[in-house]
């Protein structure tokens, strides 16, 4: 018998969510991460790349800090510092709506939620 479609999609984000907490799990230093994008929203398909928003202690470019992160096959990943990330929820940024609407709290090393008031959601359904 065919495994039902709505619980092969729980089981695809419930994979992704999980590759996603390992991954942020796997940084060493402070880190504040959320999965927004498709996958927090569900609405990923095949071709869906699984989105973290990275915050972390950063000082060099975007694009140094890019270099140094390995991230997996299949992610995208926008780092920033915790001012840039200040300054993104000052101006209402797009990504900033991901991030309040269906952001998916990974780790939040630098206390963001409570720090910049934000409400934060934590998919309770995976360890």
């Amino acid at each position: 018998m065919e495994e039902d479609v709505i619980k092969r999609r729980i089981r695809e984000r419930d994979e992704a969510i999980r590759r996603a907490k390992n991954f942020v799990s796997s940084l060493k230093g402070n880190f504040s991460a959320f999965l927004i994008g498709s996958y927090a929203r569900g609405d990923f398909n095949a071709w869906s790349d699984v989105d973290v928003l990275l915050i972390g202690e950063y000082e060099e470019s975007p694009v140094k800090r890019l270099e140094k992160i390995d991230f997996p096959p299949g992610f995208e990943v926008v780092p920033l510092n915790e001012e840039e990330f200040g300054r993104a929820l000052a101006k209402n940024n797009p990504i900033i709506w991901e991030v309040k609407k269906v952001g998916l709290v990974l780790r939040d090393d630098l206390n963001l939620c409570k720090k910049f008031n934000l409400n934060c959601l934590e998919d309770r359904q995976i360890n």
